[in-house]
């Protein structure tokens, strides 16, 4: 990995970058990155699946497992 790369990547992230000062924005603007999360994690696990077919499949398989024999 270049010097420049690793660098980039553990630079600190400012925390306040985007809070702005009126409490409603915040919400929504909170709930627009969660959205954006997890949209982006929902489209990696699905990479994660078309690129590990045998994997996915054993998950499936164990969360088949895991709902048959759940006990209400």
């Amino acid at each position: 990995m270049p010097d420049g790369e690793k660098r980039k990547r553990d630079q600190p992230v400012p925390q306040d970058a985007e809070v702005p000062q009126d409490p409603e924005e915040s919400d929504s603007a909170r709930r627009r990155r969660r959205a954006q999360f997890l949209r982006e994690l929902h489209e990696a696990k699905a990479l994660r699946d078309r690129v590990q077919p045998r994997r996915a499949r054993a998950a499936r398989m164990r969360q088949a497992m895991r709902m048959r024999t759940f006990r209400w």
